[in-house]
């Protein structure tokens, strides 16, 4: 069964950008055996045969594309995750906001916003919140990324200035949150939290409630390929995101999502693009008509260890559920691509007791099929291991869940 988040008669006066979109990756001589002249665009049930389009099929239609923005100037940005070499995404100045901002407007002119994506080195967020920051006609701090070391003296600044908003990623946030609940700074102005780029994590409202009870979450769902798909409200759950009109969510049998853009100024050739997460089209609890898109995770957070698969995001849960860990990462390391090890980081918990991390590596090798299979005859590599500071990406201050080291 498949489904839309846009009924046909709305679909239909914006699927001219679709078979517009169709033509240019016809043009590109890799791809263009994937789309016989049988298939079109011209509706949703004959959007629905095209092949979805993966990351590397994007890529190589970028590459031979070059697109080029109409008005503006054309930005280039890293596309592809927070750990790969970077792959090229395109977008005009502006990076599509307005038609976001008409539709979603957490921040207002009152607000005193802090910008916590970290800038630069061809990461998209930071200018992504600024041009949306911008469109609010509030006050910004653009911060971007910190060190461990600022922490104090940043979080000290923020609640004399009586900052009322923040965005960041959620694993970047964590790292605020934390650090001023471990050192008792509150920030009683801070009512607004606007995320993007992971899943919003749990540990966060525990925090938020200790540090600043009057903010509440905003969120936006969206990549550098897409840029944003969908946002929600504070009346919304966290995994439900409303799509927008120019976007075009699908969902078949297999459970991913797959998404379109209908909007005329899109530099990349979104078509059925998947992104690796699954989801369903379903209610929201905001009451707000029309299908919203609850986003179930991603399918690719599966990795390979010794040929069996292990799910790298339910192992971080799992270790974040056990009283005395905050945080948790996996570190795969390979060896001519095959698996030799696997650590789990594990970060305590402030003022609470340090967990026992040998009974917790013991509970989850038994209780975890894949480790308890892949390394019934090596237990010890697999290792579980307390950490200050958890592996991050300099240039973005993303903590991925999964590290990948290539071992010599």
């Amino acid at each position: 069964m498949t489904a839309f988040s846009l009924s046909p008669e709305a679909a239909a006066p914006r699927l001219h950008v679709a078979r517009r979109t169709l033509d240019r990756l016809r043009a590109v001589p890799a791809l263009a055996g994937r789309y016989p002249q049988h298939l079109d665009a011209g509706s949703l049930d004959r959007l629905a045969q095209l092949p979805p389009l993966a990351r590397d099929d994007l890529n190589t239609a970028l590459a031979h594309l070059e697109p080029a923005a109409d008005g503006s100037a054309t930005w280039l940005f890293q596309s592809g995750g927070s750990t790969g070499a970077p792959k090229i995404g395109y977008a005009p100045t502006g990076f599509y906001m307005a038609g976001v901002h008409a539709h979603w407007q957490p921040l207002d002119r009152t607000d005193v916003f802090v910008n916590a994506w970290g800038a630069g080195r061809m990461w998209g967020a930071h200018f992504l919140a600024a041009a949306l920051a911008d469109l609010s006609g509030c006050r910004i701090i653009a911060l971007g990324s910190v060190t461990k070391d600022e922490y104090g003296a940043w979080l000290e600044f923020l609640a004399a200035r009586r900052v009322t908003a923040i965005g960041g990623t959620p694993s970047v946030l964590r790292l605020w949150f934390a650090h001023a609940r471990a050192a008792g700074i509150r920030l009683p102005s801070l009512r607004k939290v606007l995320w993007l780029g992971e899943a919003w994590q749990p540990q966060l409202d525990d925090d938020l409630a200790e540090v600043a009870p009057g903010a509440r979450r905003w969120g936006m769902f969206g990549s550098t390929e897409t840029w944003v798909v969908g946002t929600n409200t504070p009346d919304c759950r966290a995994d439900v995101f409303h799509p927008l009109p120019h976007q075009l969510v699908h969902t078949a049998d297999d459970g991913l999502l797959d998404f379109t853009t209908l909007d005329p100024a899109m530099l990349n050739p979104v078509l059925r693009y998947r992104t690796g997460d699954a989801g369903e089209l379903t209610g929201c609890p905001c009451g707000r008509p029309g299908p919203a898109m609850r986003v179930l995770g991603r399918r690719d957070s599966v990795v390979q260890v010794r040929g069996l698969g292990l799910d790298v995001d339910e192992l971080v849960a799992r270790a974040e559920r056990t009283p005395g860990v905050a945080r948790a990462q996996v570190v795969l390391t390979e060896r001519g691509g095959r698996a030799t090890g696997v650590e789990l980081l594990v970060v305590a918990a402030g003022p609470a007791p340090a967990p026992d991390v040998e009974r917790l590596r013991t509970e989850l090798f038994t209780a975890t099929i894949t480790l308890g299979t892949a390394f019934q005859h090596d237990p010890g590599s697999f290792r579980v291991r307390p950490v200050d500071e958890l592996v991050c990406n300099g240039r973005t201050g993303k903590t991925a869940a999964l590290v990948v080291r290539e071992e010599s």
